[in-house]
């Protein structure tokens, strides 16, 4: 196959000895056979979006065949035939989001639109081979003409037009002379076909608005399917890579191609699009969450988005992963999204430094440790990575560690703080806790510990032990910031099913985002730069927000909790 390669950059040392998916053995066939010399493919998003992370799937396999082969391509191509939809905003995203993931074009940057000419002219000559002709019927009448499965469809009346007529039809159609809706350009192939695409499928269509490119030099547009197929041919594509829905367009694909005898005829071949638990990956449902604000946009971190991902705290490295993980398949299923949060948390347990935080505060005053001192003390930054060295934390008479790890009339297997009891805290020292302090209406306020100054380190010299160790902050130190917990999006695991009349916006989960506004960290988080990912120990893995993080005053998101559930099916299975 050619300088076959780890498609993944980052881990996955034993890929070489995989067994190749069923597209990548087309491919080592067709090289091994001189058919191509080199694979040349292409991720052709519309820019009626942002891109989410099943098109990260596809990036990564399309990208991911060019660096696996030597000399191979990969074209990032536009299909920018929508001026209604499209955007040069979604240009600019997608352009970002392939980068951020790690591949890169370089020259091989295209668009539909550059092929506008090129089609019209196509278009042309379909219709003086009277293989197409301008049709009168709306959109509604076609699809009425079209029948159904079991029964053929009807000619419509305008189908006999001669090549004559429809070129000037056509002309007059590309100079605005018509309304939008009222005529088309459609492929005169078989209305009787059991393929129902086959049946005189809309080539053109008019569209009497500005293109984000072409601006009004253009009021007819070219659909999919005649647009995809010449675009693959013009740029030399050798395999064109589609999700299993466009296996019933590949008989058009290959008409077009061959009724045209153009000196490029690619190969379409179809694998499984990915659909994951607890998510919706419809762009047009996730427009609709956009404009319905359900979310603050397409890059809210809730949002399955590759800019709402890289938002939240995903990197690249764990979606390349993912997507390995995942494979290449012709068979539709629904993938687990416990396998994508469990490709995150092998990432960055082994990458980003550990930190102490405390999100849901009580105060604790150490009542043998001098009022003003302030003492440092050097924790760990990251057990799994030696080279990440240390770093200082202040330790001071008052601090705070979470409510959750005190009870006033603990059970047997509490190993955390109670009265009377010893336990550790991360980094520092022993404590007990002596006497609960409440207000007036019962509720506890503080609590008043001692603490054992030979026990520094966490280690007591005459060998006792205790089995609890909390984390905690300092109660003057501390850097308080906010801190936003995000949950799943939807509450079912596939809410993509409606049924009983519900949509997916009738599972949406009215917990998915939780807001601490004044979070206790420990100080030196708040040197962390937009983008920063650390372990906050005990409670998950958090990210400096990209958009609302200031210079002293980073916000974090939380990326994922710290357990795993996926290793732990994957152990029990």
């Amino acid at each position: 196959m050619g300088n076959q390669e780890n498609t993944l950059e980052e881990g996955n040392n034993d890929a070489k000895s995989e067994s190749l998916d069923f597209i990548r053995e087309i491919i080592a066939n067709d090289l091994s056979s001189g058919k191509h010399e080199a694979p040349v493919t292409r991720f052709p998003p519309e820019p009626n979006g942002y891109i989410h992370i099943g098109h990260a799937k596809s990036i990564c396999l399309n990208f991911g065949l060019s660096k696996e082969n030597k000399g191979g391509a990969c074209h990032l191509r536009f299909d920018d035939t929508n001026p209604v939809k499209e955007d040069s905003e979604y240009v600019d995203s997608i352009k970002q989001d392939v980068s951020w993931l790690g591949f890169e074009w370089g020259d091989n940057l295209f668009f539909a639109s550059d092929y506008f000419d090129k089609l019209y002219d196509f278009a042309q000559k379909l219709i003086k081979e009277g293989k197409a002709y301008v049709c009168d019927l709306s959109l509604d009448e076609i699809a009425e003409h079209r029948g159904s499965p079991k029964t053929p469809g009807k000619k419509s009346p305008y189908r006999d037009r001669s090549p004559e007529e429809n070129i000037d039809l056509f002309k007059r159609m590309r100079d605005g002379e018509f309304d939008d809706g009222t005529k088309v350009l459609r492929a005169k192939i078989d209305m009787t076909s059991p393929n129902l695409h086959m049946r005189d499928p809309v080539l053109y269509r008019i569209r009497k608005i500005a293109h984000h490119r072409t601006g009004d030099k253009w009021c007819i547009y070219p659909m999919y399917d005649f647009t995809h197929c010449l675009s693959d041919s013009i740029e030399g594509i050798t395999h064109s890579l589609c999700t299993l829905e466009f296996e019933v367009h590949r008989p058009l694909y290959d008409w077009v191609l061959a009724k045209l005898s153009v000196e490029c005829h690619p190969r379409q071949i179809e694998f499984a699009r990915l659909n994951l638990t607890y998510t919706v990956l419809s762009k047009r449902k996730l427009l609709v969450l956009v404009e319905e604000a359900y979310v603050s946009g397409w890059d809210d971190p809730r949002m399955p988005t590759v800019s709402g991902l890289r938002r939240r705290g995903f990197t690249p490295a764990s979606i390349k992963a993912f997507c390995h993980a995942i494979g290449v398949t012709k068979f539709n299923g629904l993938t687990d999204v416990a396998l994508l949060e469990h490709s995150l948390r092998q990432d960055l347990n082994e990458t980003v430094e550990r930190r102490l935080a405390v999100l849901n505060p009580i105060k604790v005053v150490i009542t043998n440790f001098q009022e003003e001192r302030v003492e440092d003390l050097e924790a760990v930054n990251n057990p799994k990575n030696p080279e990440a060295g240390t770093r200082i934390m202040p330790f001071t008479r008052e601090i705070y560690i979470e409510k959750d790890d005190f009870m006033e009339d603990p059970p047997n297997k509490f190993f955390r703080l109670g009265p009377g009891r010893e336990v550790r805290l991360r980094f520092a020292y022993f404590i007990t806790c002596q006497e609960v302090i409440k207000n007036d209406a019962g509720e506890i306020v503080e609590l008043h510990c001692t603490y054992d100054p030979e026990t520094r380190g966490g280690n007591a010299p005459d060998g006792r032990k205790v089995k609890g160790t909390i984390h905690w902050v300092s109660a003057a130190k501390a850097f308080e910031t906010k801190v936003r917990l995000y949950d799943r999006l939807f509450t079912t695991e596939d809410p993509n099913k409606e049924e009983d009349g519900k949509t997916f916006l009738d599972y949406i989960n009215e917990s998915s985002l939780e807001i601490i506004a004044d979070a206790k960290l420990e100080p030196s988080l708040s040197e962390a730069t937009p983008g920063e990912s650390f372990q906050f120990e005990r409670l998950g893995y958090f990210c400096a927000d990209l958009k609302d993080s200031e210079n002293g005053t980073p916000v974090f998101n939380r990326t994922t909790t710290l357990r795993d559930t996926w290793s732990k099916q994957k152990n029990k299975s």
